[in-house]
């Protein structure tokens, strides 16, 4: 094969892909079965520099080819979407009328960095023959407590009372209307600007539980609180209310584009729910993160759900507290029948991390989860956290994924 330039290289795979759009067209004429199409993703992180910027206060010239970068490495790997974090801490890397300028661009919250990333990223990924997700975070404000490090202009020091401190981070209350509906606002207006082709949620609902601390929201609770049974069932029915909501509400501007969730992998424990998986986690989202995130694939409230299945597929009778083996079943069971799109989220960062478990030192471990996943219908793919990792490749693992999986391009599954 001649020498491509990145450049080059990301327009031919590009023109693969189209190619591969029109023969899907084709193949499913009558008389032929639909080809099958594989997600492939991965995790663009930029929450305090994760993967991007890889340090603020670069010149926009700089951070943008960063970005390209990445989204060459994506096409170089024979993946097929990006899930850009573009919301990391109820800012923007956008020009938003509803919230500052991220400081992870610039080093200083609310200051404009000459440019659009969220918009470039749209066009240039779209240009590779890429999706991109817009991946938000609908509460967390800040990774820290103090309001007064917020710029002056931000909402949260606009409404203090919709603050509420744990953890050492600052969130929004979700039991307040007036802050579900704020948050909502954010992030359509990034749905309303751009051909996005996929809003994007994690885990973060309810903070994970810290030992020994309360997340205070008694106001809201004796406000709002009156019908339900118990504060945790009120929790729940204000996060079902925001996946609900926004929903719809991204369907009403952008029918096409498609609403993501990827939560925590493990929703009850078997031992805690007769209908939960053969796991012993310590967190369960159902009662910790109050997200009935199986609820949310059974109602069919989401297109997608990438459970973040980040334990390897050891033998079970190592199982602490989960494995792999068991969860990719479990979720499939989920997922039958309703129409909602089931990918797994992989834990690449973890292979050759030395801290990790023996497993996770197999540059081949990776590989065998897509192997044992290919054996569920139900498993339309898989992303992978995240970009820096996809770049790297520690151990070559995500190397091995490509030579045993992606040999070839791949159109995100619709």
């Amino acid at each position: 094969m001649r020498h491509l330039s990145r450049r080059g290289f990301a327009v031919a795979a590009a023109a693969a892909l189209t190619g591969l759009a029109a023969g899907d067209a084709a193949a499913s004429g009558p008389g032929h079965a639909p080809v099958a199409r594989d997600m492939r993703g991965m995790w663009l992180a930029t929450v305090a520099n994760r993967d991007w910027p890889s340090k603020p206060g670069l010149s926009a010239a700089q951070q943008r080819t960063e970005l390209i970068a990445h989204l060459d490495t994506a096409v170089g790997r024979h993946l097929n979407a990006v899930v850009f974090q573009v919301r990391p801490t109820a800012d923007a890397l956008w020009p938003s009328p509803y919230e500052p300028w991220s400081g992870v661009l610039t080093g200083v919250q609310g200051k404009d960095p000459g440019w659009d990333p969220l918009g470039t990223a749209v066009a240039e990924a779209h240009r590779r023959g890429l999706e991109l997700h817009a991946w938000f975070n609908p509460y967390r404000i800040a990774n820290h407590t103090d309001l007064s490090r917020l710029v002056l202009t931000h909402p949260a020091r606009r409404h203090p009372d919709w603050v509420v401190p744990y953890g050492g981070k600052l969130y929004y209350n979700p039991g307040l209307p007036e802050v579900r509906t704020f948050v909502q606002d954010a992030m359509l207006d990034a749905v309303r600007r751009y051909d996005i082709d996929a809003v994007h949620w994690d885990d973060y609902f309810y903070p994970y539980p810290v030992a020994g601390q309360v997340f205070d929201d008694d106001a809201a609770y004796a406000a709002h609180g009156g019908n339900f049974p118990d504060r945790a069932s009120w929790r729940r029915d204000n996060t079902d209310r925001l996946v609900r909501e926004m929903a719809a509400s991204v369907k009403g501007i952008r029918p096409r584009t498609q609403f993501g969730i990827s939560p925590f992998g493990v929703w009850r424990n078997a031992a805690t729910d007769p209908l939960g998986s053969d796991t012993r986690a310590g967190v369960q989202t159902y009662d910790d993160l109050h997200a009935d995130t199986r609820k949310w694939v059974r109602e069919h409230w989401i297109d997608y759900i990438c459970p973040q299945v980040y334990w390897s597929a050891q033998p079970l009778d190592q199982q602490v507290p989960a494995n792999y083996s068991v969860l990719v079943p479990w979720w499939s069971e989920v997922a039958r029948g309703t129409g909602v799109q089931l990918f797994i989220g992989e834990a690449l960062y973890k292979a050759g991390d030395p801290a990790q478990p023996a497993a996770w030192q197999d540059p081949a471990e990776l590989s065998r989860h897509l192997t044992l996943a290919a054996k569920y219908p139900q498993v339309k793919g898989h992303i992978f956290f995240a970009a820096k990792e996809v770049g790297a490749d520690r151990i070559g693992a995500m190397a091995r994924v490509v030579a045993d999986h992606y040999q070839r391009p791949e159109r995100a599954p619709r």
